[in-house]
């Protein structure tokens, strides 16, 4: 049958195509040339970034910050995870998180997020964007470590050190399909789970069921899947009242493990482009945090190494 050509299909599409050209392009240009150094007058190698460390999260006093000033530059130099992560310590209590472009821009409006992130033990740079953008301002390397990366090594750990595990969040199909994968290829790890209810926000009562759900398996880790923000939130309200010595939020990393989302594969990683192929399957939930944020996070950059911000 004749479908009538419809201009505005065309253009919507073009322009949506158009604009992911634009994106794969620069970064694939940062990532094969030296372009995007020249172009920011960055003199600093790796080799003499590495003498300067960013300041520890331990030598700071959060109280006295500033949390609607804070801006990037201030963020990168003193929160952000700049090492291996063997060189984590998991004898000690601990809270770790990602952030990357988006979720930077979601707690420029969401101060308790924010503070969430900054009070972090361990952050991690979760996205292309905080590695370029700690280049850009500081001439330092770092590595890009997705909560996949985080989730891997500490079941490596668990497993050698028969550790025991919990994993609070998704929906109960979920936490079975993880389960019956932990226990083939982790064998020395105990698990458990819970599902707690699909709310905006938690009261009182649900989140001490939560709490007594972790607390009565006594977990050594606990893994946090019920996406950012309310995923970190939570945790920072309720973190002395949970017994794990590491608590991490990993969102998305529980349907990857479990299989119901497909992560992309390496090719796409080390290009930077993980976001990409998500995109292209959920354009509908993903736009706004590549075509909104994205632009958002450059600016932002763009205003920390002109000391704008």
């Amino acid at each position: 049958m004749y479908q009538p050509f419809n201009s505005l299909i065309w253009i919507n599409n073009n322009v949506f195509f158009s604009i992911i050209i634009l994106f794969v392009t620069a970064i694939i240009l940062y990532k094969m040339t030296p372009i995007v150094v020249k172009l920011f007058n960055l003199k600093s190698s790796i080799n003499n970034s590495k003498n300067t460390p960013f300041k520890s999260i331990v030598e700071l006093d959060l109280e006295s910050v500033d949390l609607k000033t804070m801006g990037l530059r201030n963020i990168l130099k003193n929160y952000i995870f700049s090492s291996d992560l063997k060189d984590i310590d998991l004898n000690k209590r601990q809270i770790i998180n990602t952030i990357n472009p988006h979720s930077y821009c979601v707690s420029k409006k969401d101060l308790s997020f924010k503070k969430a992130l900054i009070n972090s033990d361990v952050l991690l740079p979760d996205g292309f964007g905080i590695v370029l953008a700690t280049k850009v301002l500081f001439g330092k390397h770092i590595k890009k470590i997705a909560g996949a990366d985080i989730h891997a090594h500490l079941l490596k750990y668990a497993n050698l050190n028969k550790k025991k595990v919990f994993y609070l969040g998704a929906s109960q199909n979920t936490l079975k399909l993880i389960t019956k994968r932990l226990k083939k290829e982790y064998p020395n790890i105990q698990v458990a789970s819970y599902s707690p209810p699909y709310k905006l926000e938690f009261n009182s009562k649900d989140s001490k069921q939560m709490i007594d759900k972790v607390n009565t398996f006594n977990p050594d880790i606990l893994f946090v899947g019920m996406t950012a923000p309310k995923q970190e939130k939570w945790v920072q309200i309720n973190k002395h009242s949970l017994c794990p010595k590491t608590i991490v939020s990993i969102g998305a990393v529980f349907d990857f493990y479990a299989g119901t989302v497909k992560r992309s594969n390496s090719f796409w990683i080390n290009l930077g482009l993980e976001w990409l192929p998500r995109l292209i399957k959920e354009p509908k939930r993903l736009w706004r945090r590549n075509f909104i944020s994205t632009p958002l996070f450059l600016i932002s950059l763009g205003k920390a190494k002109l000391n704008l911000s």
